[in-house]
């Protein structure tokens, strides 16, 4: 680590001139770099919001529960009644209403559409009820539950809380993963496009060589020029990302399904080290490729 930034902050210009400027590993080198970190900044922007998204849903549901009254017409108000007693007095639970028909509507109103008859549906009751900061004994409201209102069945969310979180979870790892095939990809073309830059440059390395230049010295100016070539082109391509997802709708034009896809606060200083990741991938990748080729050369 100490090599690569002394490579970067202090060079040797006449090594540089080993390296020719432009051609074809040039230009493949920096477009490789920006492209693969323009992929890498979209993969983390999604992996991040991804996670808001889940964490965000993982918590609203986890601070609520909801009571589902099933019951004959006739028995319907009475048992919710009895529902709305019990969780008033069941200590840990901050609040609880009765949904009313109209929210009920809007609730089916995505599978069903929006001329549902709730009235004549035998539709079960439902009672929102909302946990305080030191919880309830949901196995013991269950009982009471039982007890009081037999129609009455308590979902605490349990059965949503757990797909989400384990879903963030996959999702910020497919993220890692994505940015890691980038990266391995990313060292696999510049790799290609150094070994291609020594070949051409063979004659030249024989005659430094001859006049006594070391390989470590040969191997420093090819280093130096590819390093800066994936820094550039990748400072360039997270550039291009980061204004991209800018650009996409917020959440609200978005109709709150993607929760603002991009970075917040600190997160936007996320794509600003994947240039020096793309850097430091070069530097290692184009050392050993050439030193490794430097041993093939007669």
């Amino acid at each position: 680590m100490t090599r690569f930034f002394t490579l970067l902050l202090h060079g040797d210009r006449h090594a540089d001139r080993v390296v020719p400027p432009t051609g074809h590993t040039a230009w493949l080198t920096s477009f490789t770099a920006g492209a693969m970190t323009f992929l890498a900044v979209f993969a983390l922007a999604l992996s991040l919001a991804s996670g808001r998204m889940a964490d965000r849903w993982s918590d609203a549901l986890a601070r609520t529960a909801t009571v589902r009254i099933s019951a004959p017409a006739d028995q319907l108000d009475f048992q919710t009644r009895a529902v709305l007693d019990v969780l008033a007095t069941t200590p840990g639970v901050e609040s609880a209403r009765a949904m009313t028909d109209e929210e009920q509507r809007k609730l089916l109103e995505p599978w069903f559409g929006p001329d549902l008859p709730v009235d004549a549906l035998p539709i079960p009751r439902l009672v929102e009820l909302t946990e305080a900061s030191d919880g309830y004994d949901s196995e013991g409201l269950r009982q009471r539950l039982a007890a009081e209102a037999p129609g009455a069945v308590l979902d605490d969310h349990t059965r949503w809380r757990r797909p989400l979180a384990t879903a963030a979870g996959r999702l910020r790892l497919l993220g890692l993963a994505s940015i890691l095939l980038i990266g391995v990809t990313m060292a696999a073309m510049i790799t290609l496009a150094a070994n291609a830059s020594l070949a051409a440059n063979a004659q030249v390395i024989q005659v430094l060589r001859l006049v006594g230049a070391r390989d470590t010295y040969i191997v420093r100016a090819f280093v130096r020029r590819f390093t800066f070539r994936a820094l550039a082109g990748s400072a360039a391509g997270a550039l291009a990302a980061m204004i991209g997802v800018a650009l996409l709708p917020s959440a609200d034009a978005a109709g709150g399904f993607l929760t603002g896809l991009g970075f917040t606060g600190w997160g936007w200083l996320l794509p600003l080290a994947l240039p020096l990741l793309a850097a430091l991938v070069a530097f290692f990748a184009t050392r050993t490729a050439a030193f490794q080729k430097l041993k093939e050369l007669p």
